[in-house]
């Protein structure tokens, strides 16, 4: 994790950037290595900065979660894009789907006959640019399909004159701590079962894809053909207790100031408080974390409360507790939800030096 540069304002997004190139060119290897394709989910961290260091690193494209994300990478030259989430297209999407496949290959997920034929409607005769992907419920139901009601999807997406170009799924329930196998598992049978269905009745599957990043290092190409880890590019806190990430590969952290701090006694437990609360850090907590975040500095102190602008650290008694003013590096539990939460990112190179990213597709939830 880089230093916190001096003079630096609290609360504040630090990206260390040698660690997060890191990070990059590892996941791209070890895809490579497995025979699959990168197309990294870019809702992490919503910077040009990341993903052209994705792209050059050998990511075939990125995946977004929203149209508004989608139009604003495309609209910075970004040539591949996938929307990997069902999408009712109304009006106001479908201006903005016609002006994205005027810059871009475009991708779309859908997991209904319904949306299919909305989709249709709204693109006219320009729908058939858009490569369908339909989505796969692998274990995690949330969206997605039985592997067996593909097949209505994609006949629909044929009468209506639209492409099937592939597969998808979202192991989502490999976001436990004793989930990960079993998620892949889930994922990798899912997916061949609505492959072959497919396939048998005439379509040409290309394009079958998976992964999380808890799950990216565990999948191969025995089944999917490509793979869209987030997370890896930070790390946070929840892939570090599931052990998906280790302290030292973490390459982004909020730096924070203890603003309270309090020795404690048989009644009231030790304690600091800093400045950074759940408008930078978020308030994600999954049943099985330990706390609200982890302290880079502190291993085994536990963020145990968050306030809007505040959060509570409980210190272990064998260490002094930290002084007023100083300053420390916060990883939140889910960095997604944090980078989301503002407007730019201090960047902090090798060097020392330090400039500031812009969060472009921020809050860009529609």
């Amino acid at each position: 994790m880089a230093l916190i540069p001096a003079g630096t304002s609290t609360p504040q997004i630090i990206i260390d950037v040698a660690q997060l190139e890191k990070n990059i060119d590892k996941m791209a290897q070890r895809v490579a290595s497995q025979g699959l394709k990168l197309r990294p989910h870019a809702k992490t961290h919503k910077m040009l900065e990341v993903a052209s260091r994705q792209l050059d690193a050998g990511a075939v494209g990125l995946t977004v979660a929203t149209v508004g994300e989608a139009l604003s990478f495309a609209l910075q030259g970004v040539a591949k894009i996938f929307i990997a989430y069902p999408l009712w297209v109304n009006q106001s999407q479908a201006e903005r789907i016609l002006e994205l496949i005027k810059r871009a290959k475009l991708s779309i997920g859908t997991d209904s006959v319904q949306a299919v034929e909305q989709m249709a409607r709204m693109l006219g005769e320009q729908a058939s640019k858009i490569r369908l992907m339909i989505e796969i419920d692998s274990g995690h139901h949330r969206s997605g399909v039985s592997p067996r009601d593909a097949l209505d999807i994609a006949e629909a997406a044929r009468d209506a004159g639209m492409r099937v170009n592939g597969v998808f799924t979202f192991p989502g329930h490999s976001y436990n701590p004793d989930g990960i196998d079993c998620a892949v598992n889930d994922e990798h049978k899912a997916l061949a079962e609505a492959t072959r269905i497919l396939r048998e009745a005439g379509f040409a599957i290309k394009r079958i894809s998976g992964g999380s990043t808890p799950t990216a290092a565990l999948s191969d190409n025995s089944v999917l053909t490509e793979v869209r880890p987030g997370v890896y590019v930070f790390g946070d806190a929840q892939q570090f207790e599931l052990g998906r990430t280790g302290f030292d590969e973490i390459a982004l952290t909020v730096a924070a100031t203890v603003v309270s701090r309090h020795e404690g006694d048989e009644q009231i437990p030790r304690r600091i408080v800093v400045d950074a609360g759940s408008k930078i850090l978020g308030s994600d907590r999954p049943s099985w974390a330990t706390g609200y975040g982890r302290i880079a500095e502190c291993p085994d102190a536990r963020i145990s409360a968050l306030s809007e602008h505040h959060a509570t650290v409980l210190w272990p008694e064998n260490l002094d507790l930290p002084d007023y003013g100083q300053q420390l590096q916060v990883i939140p539990n889910h960095v997604c939800q944090a980078v989301n939460l503002v407007d730019s990112v201090l960047a902090v190179h090798a060097d020392g030096t330090s400039e500031l990213w812009d969060v472009a597709a921020r809050g860009l939830n529609y």
